[in-house]
């Protein structure tokens, strides 16, 4: 039996990728930060290994045995005091470094689609600065950057629930977010057909207007949608880093610079984000009424 090596296992992606693997017949070794609360929340690794990825020698020793590292390891909010260098560079970092002693045949990252777009921002620099250090090791790597997930496009769904959407420019930007299962089992596809790169996204390709559309539809509301000046986009990202704190500002930089490109990548998946919206209404009313 395989082992795969799952860093990022308790976040959202982590635990399709963990459930996945487990499908396919794999063993699964998860990093996590705290094993117990990691089984409270019902992630089903075969092993889970307790250690700070942050730390370069707690990293040692995990690797014997291990066929395939997948790391979804990232910030997704900054707390602790750290910051996209510590973790999205350094954390995988030491990772590689520690499995490149133990001679593990191949890596799969998560990176992020069209980073290339997105030179200025924290976040992307860090994850392409370790891209970068991947493909130069002398490991077999697979890159996997998706558009986003489906739980990113709640900020739609939270917006039109308010009473309205707001949108940069004419709203006619693309993209095509995916689930977090989708992902997995593309990410799982492509390291079993080595595949240097893969940009993906969902089935379905919005334009910004059409997903504030189906937020709306899906709580069936009537569509009430505003566009600010793509200019003011621009000028709040000037001043961002400036006017609030790095754990404010680092977030709003991506979300914001993702909001000015188009976010396409290849189609895959079975999931469609307007069931997903749908059944994020259905949960939002019950569980208002059970308040009530």
């Amino acid at each position: 039996m395989k082992t795969v090596f799952i860093a990022g296992a308790t976040g959202y992606l982590g635990h399709h990728l963990v459930a996945e693997y487990r499908k396919r017949g794999w063993r699964v070794r998860a990093l996590v930060r705290d094993a117990e609360r990691a089984r409270q929340a019902g992630l089903d690794a075969d092993e889970l290994v307790e250690a700070q990825a942050t730390v370069p020698d707690q990293m040692a020793g995990h690797f014997k045995g291990v066929d395939l590292i997948v790391s979804s390891l990232g910030i997704t909010r900054q707390r602790d005091g750290l910051s996209y260098h510590d973790v999205d560079y350094q954390a995988n970092t030491n990772i590689l470094e520690a499995a490149l002693a133990c001679s593990v045949p191949q890596f799969a990252y998560v990176h992020v689609l069209g980073a290339e777009k997105m030179p200025e921002v924290p976040l992307v620099q860090a994850k392409q600065a370790f891209v970068a250090r991947l493909i130069a090791s002398p490991i077999k790597s697979t890159i996997i950057a998706p558009t986003g997930y489906f739980s990113d496009m709640s900020d739609f769904l939270n917006m039109a629930r308010s009473g309205r959407v707001w949108l940069f420019g004419d709203g006619q930007l693309k993209l095509n977010p995916i689930h977090g299962a989708d992902l997995a089992v593309a990410l799982a596809d492509a390291v079993e057909d080595e595949k240097r790169w893969l940009d993906v996204g969902g089935p379905d390709i919005f334009t910004h207007r059409e997903l504030a559309e189906l937020a709306f539809a899906s709580l069936d509301k009537s569509a009430k949608i505003s566009y600010l000046p793509d200019a003011l986009r621009r000028a709040v990202l000037t001043v961002l880093p400036y006017v609030t704190p790095r754990s404010v500002s680092g977030p709003l930089q991506f979300f914001l610079t993702a909001m000015g490109v188009d976010m396409v990548g290849k189609a895959c998946g079975e999931r469609h984000l307007a069931d997903y919206f749908s059944q994020q209404a259905i949960a939002s009313n019950t569980h208002a009424q059970s308040g009530n």
